[in-house]
């Protein structure tokens, strides 16, 4: 089969084959990889690169060592790392290949900026798309690149990333091919080093990261030699079956922008309701077209997250007039913080803001009522045990910190403390307690609120809202996760180093709460759906993961 004929009939699998791009915690912008596309482009270079890509190999006659013996490096044909093209020929690295590395001067040459007599030092990171240039006097180095050269990352995670040059010099995390008797064009020849079967030439190099990999490494490895005229019309093949990828993955792309758009402005007609009729009505519209909506893990996800925005808008469930108020609840607060002041077991609350003019929600559902979180429950905070004191650590009770906070129920924690350490101050929350991530670790890689399922500990990069009501720790969980982007943009710090809650801001906002019982059947229905969620999460991810398999299934088969 042509290689143009493998792309055409397999034009969906190509297109269709796609991964979420992996990411550390919430964060996450839910990109995706277009997988097939990547799979595609490997299997032009390997096809390239063994002879396969062209149609026919009628188009040239010469042998590979008409500019030199090659014969006398040819390898045995027990050592061809597959079948051997007509004309063409196998040599080791180090009798056709030599390379360079590079030099390292001293920083305190180092300039930012291009002056006369300096000359860029290339290195791995202005290779990539965020370069940053650092200029070196010319006579401080003495290994130069151009752009017709070709640059292998030597060292730790970077080896074996090939790369073209650019005029300067280049360090020592690089080096440089030498195409010692002309045997290559310059651009098979980076085909080839890009090509699986070129990067393989790298893996198993057992070395450390500071010393990178040696001539030695890889002067015994096998290369395939074409003739140069083959080499031309294949780089030709590559250039042009290249740009059709690049086509597909713009294609491909756009339509999962547009997809995404679509899925966004739909999704915001539910939010954007004056109405429960208006509501209704655009969730029919949604409901319409459910299938070809959410047919991404991002979509589902943005799914979820809007109906966690219209549980904590009141919209997703019918109010009943039959409970009792919100007032009514926060009345019952009251009581119950007079009652633990009255036995000693609260300390009274320093003076202070009990509320904000600011609100996550403006119009209020009937039966609902505005009350700071302070107003739900007692905030107190953590602290680390003395480290010089070994008797307090390696006990059996929790102490939390934002790194454990990555699920919404602390079940326990890296780290634990003794019973000597609660005895000497550190304070024991009970289950219940809902932790909050404050200061120290990027909030948005971490749960807006985690309930505790057992008693512990936490330190001071947490805070600790113990409501009077245990029974309102699950709404209040859930009203972080729905307010989650009102949080990051209106009460967190924003521009330093550390990104961290403004507490006072926080703990004073004015929530929308709503009945308890009312509470109750939103939790209910925010399962329900969660759930229907999360079912159709996982069948899209293993038809994805079946997409997948094919497209290696089709890899494999078009290289045996």
């Amino acid at each position: 089969m042509s290689a143009r004929k493998l792309i055409t009939e397999y034009l969906d699998l190509w297109t269709g084959a796609v991964t979420k791009k992996s990411s550390s915690g919430r964060g996450s912008n839910g990109k995706v990889e277009l997988t097939g596309v990547k799979k595609l482009r490997e299997l032009i270079l390997e096809l390239a690169v063994r002879g396969q890509l062209l149609e026919t190999q009628s188009v040239v006659s010469e042998e590979p060592s008409e500019n030199y013996d090659v014969t006398r490096h040819n390898v045995g044909n027990e050592d061809y790392p597959f079948l051997k093209p007509r004309n063409w020929s196998f040599a080791k690295f180090i009798d056709v290949l030599d390379f360079q590395g590079g030099g390292q001067p001293p920083k305190s040459m180092f300039s930012q900026e291009k002056r006369d007599g300096y000359v860029q030092l290339l290195q791995i990171r202005d290779l990539g798309p965020n370069p940053q240039p650092v200029y070196v006097p010319e006579e401080s180095v003495s290994k130069f690149c151009t752009e017709e050269d070709i640059l292998i990352g030597r060292y730790g995670a970077s080896v074996g990333k090939v790369f073209w040059g650019k005029p300067g010099a280049y360090n020592v995390a690089l080096i440089k091919l030498i195409n010692r008797h002309g045997l290559y064009m310059p651009a098979f020849l980076y085909h080839l080093m890009t090509s699986p079967y070129g990067q393989s030439l790298f893996v198993g190099i057992s070395r450390s990261a500071q010393s990178g990999f040696s001539k030695k490494d890889v002067a015994n490895r096998v290369l395939p030699l074409p003739p140069l005229a083959e080499q031309y019309h294949i780089v030709q093949k590559v250039d042009e079956l290249m740009a059709l990828c690049d086509r597909l993955e713009q294609q491909t792309s756009d339509q999962l922008e547009a997809h995404e758009t679509l899925v966004d402005t739909l999704l915001g007609t539910l939010t954007q309701s004056e109405n429960a009729t208006e509501l209704a009505d655009n969730w029919a519209r949604l409901s319409a077209h459910f299938d070809t909506l959410f047919t991404t893990e991002q979509s589902i996800d943005k799914l979820k997250q809007t109906i966690l925005q219209l549980a904590v808008m009141g919209r997703l469930v019918e109010q009943d007039a039959g409970d009792e108020s919100a007032q009514e609840l926060l009345r019952s607060l009251a009581a119950e913080e007079r009652r633990l002041l009255s036995t000693g077991k609260l300390r009274r609350k320093n003076s202070g803001k009990t509320g904000t003019n600011q609100s996550a929600l403006q119009e209020l559902p009937s039966g609902w009522a505005l009350a700071p979180l302070s107003q739900l429950g007692r905030f107190s905070g953590g602290k680390t045990p003395s480290k010089s004191k070994p008797q307090f650590w390696g006990g059996h009770i929790p102490w939390v910190t934002p790194k454990d906070m990555k699920t919404q129920h602390i079940k326990g924690s890296e780290d634990r403390v003794t019973q000597l350490a609660v005895d000497e101050g550190l304070e024991l929350y009970p289950e219940n307690a809902v932790l909050f991530v404050v200061r120290s670790g990027i909030l948005r890689r971490m749960f807006p609120a985690a309930i505790t399922a057992v008693p512990c500990t936490v330190n001071q990069d947490l805070k600790v809202l113990s409501p009077y009501l245990p029974e309102l720790s699950p709404y209040i969980q859930l009203m972080m996760l729905g307010f989650e982007q009102f949080i990051l943009k209106n009460l967190t710090k924003t521009g330093t180093t550390v990104e961290s809650l403004k507490f006072e801001e926080f703990a004073n906002c004015q929530f929308p709460i709503p009945p308890l019982h009312e509470q109750a059947r939103i939790l209910e229905r925010v399962d329900e759906v969660m759930i229907l969620c999360d079912q159709l999460k996982e069948r899209l991810n293993q038809a994805s993961e079946t997409r997948n398999q094919l497209a290696e299934a089709v890899v494999e088969g078009a290289l045996n």
